[in-house]
């Protein structure tokens, strides 16, 4: 029986008809949009929507008030023939504004740059355990698994104010939901239980709030006057479950096996720890998982490079094309750690910018600077062709990282 991730991938990527084979390269079919770089493409469901291609293309779109973020738009690019409980519409991923300005907020305060340095001492301790325990484990360990996945669960955990306690109900859980390796039965069964559990933590938080994102939006809420319904806190708690977890594991793991197959730009990080900062951007910008991760509906008629994006179409922005744009980066599919450059889109543009954006950067700076000061002869335990990659998934990456190093 083949998995729901490996089916759907959370209801969307079976949509998407783009394969990256090499996970360092921009697939072949986007050569198409050299000439004409916003086009309608046929997604794999049939429904049609423009491609919009390239750096200056995708600013635009991106901070036009005329495109829509909804999941209820009639031809949102995915999700719309979802099973009701993979869908996202009652967080604020899929809010316009006003809604979006107002939900957003309630979160936003926890993921300040100053609130997210203060958890520094704490991430840092997650991850130095969860690298113990690799090593525990020994060479030829899948570090997909015994790391990638449990720090970012983890850190969700402390932001949520999670009892620690529980944070193994949540990375067995989060791994089931969002590792790619259980049944659609097992993984509605692990949504089931996860929901249960937050509705519990909602009720649990109203009555006895503490320093976490919970408490503070429920204080928010009863500040303002305003009503609200445990399922939009739920909803908030998954949306930063899967947005903070999926991607964020997919990125160590697969930053790691690009660090480990660029060897001379491995060996400057290594040598100058002040370079990490600087890599986790170029990383970010060079491997762009989340390629596909920014679709939308125009909600007026948009004209664009040439083009004339109808009122009610939908749009599917190619991120890998903004971010390998040879007019703004310089040999923009070389990976150069020292580049630095914080004009990708590896984290969005406008106004769904990715909310933990620094909390991602402090995570991923945090693992690839221990993980080769703890374990400097880390090294794939087989060839990098052989690790099977998510083919068409909207967040790309792994499916699992063997590593072996000298003991």
């Amino acid at each position: 029986m083949s998995t729901q991730a490996e089916q759907t991938g959370a209801a969307a990527e079976e949509t998407f008809p783009y394969e990256r084979k090499c996970p360092f390269s921009q697939p072949e079919q986007y050569a198409q949009f050299a000439d004409e770089p916003v086009k309608q493409v046929p997604l794999t469901t049939g429904l049609k929507v423009w491609a919009v291609t390239g750096h200056e293309n995708m600013r635009q779109l991106l901070t036009d008030p005329r495109t829509s973020a909804s999941r209820k738009e009639a031809n949102f690019p995915f999700y719309f023939d979802a099973p009701p409980e993979f869908r996202t519409e009652t967080s604020f991923i899929g809010y316009d504004p006003p809604e979006h300005t107002k939900v957003r907020r309630k979160a936003a305060v926890t993921f300040t740059n100053r609130r997210v340095q203060m958890l520094r001492p704490q991430i840092e301790k997650i991850v130095d355990e969860a690298i113990d325990a690799m090593i525990e484990q020994g060479p030829g360990v899948d570090m997909h698994h015994a790391l990638s996945l449990p720090v970012p669960m983890t850190v969700i955990c402390l932001l949520l104010g999670i009892p620690y306690e529980d944070h193994e109900f949540f990375q067995v859980n989060g791994t089931t939901l969002l590792g790619g390796t259980a049944t659609m039965a097992e993984r509605q069964a692990a949504l089931v239980d996860v929901n249960d559990y937050l509705f519990d933590l909602v009720a649990k938080k109203e009555k006895e709030p503490g320093d976490d994102l919970l408490s503070r939006a429920i204080a928010e809420y009863r500040e303002s006057g305003e009503e609200y319904e445990a399922r939009d806190l739920v909803n908030l708690c998954r949306l930063l479950m899967n947005g903070g977890h999926e991607t964020t594991a997919s990125m160590i793991s697969l930053g790691t096996a690009c660090l480990l197959e660029h060897p001379e730009q491995l060996e400057q990080l290594k040598a100058d720890p002040e370079l990490i900062g600087p890599a986790v951007e170029e990383l970010v910008r060079y491997l762009t998982i989340g390629d596909a991760a920014v679709p939308r509906v125009a909600t007026d008629d948009i004209e664009l490079a040439g083009a004339t994006i109808r009122k009610g179409d939908g749009i599917l922005c190619l991120g890998l094309t903004a971010n390998r744009d040879a007019e703004v980066f310089e040999d923009p599919d070389e990976l150069i750690l020292a580049r630095g450059n914080r004009r990708h889109f590896g984290f969005g543009h406008g106004l769904h910018h990715c909310i933990g954006a620094d909390l991602a950067r402090l995570e991923l700076q945090l693992v690839w600077g221990r993980l080769f000061e703890r374990i400097p002869t880390l090294r794939l335990a087989k060839p990098f062709q052989e690790i099977r990659s998510k083919e068409r998934a909207i967040i790309y990456g792994l499916w699992g990282l063997p590593v072996a190093w000298d003991e």
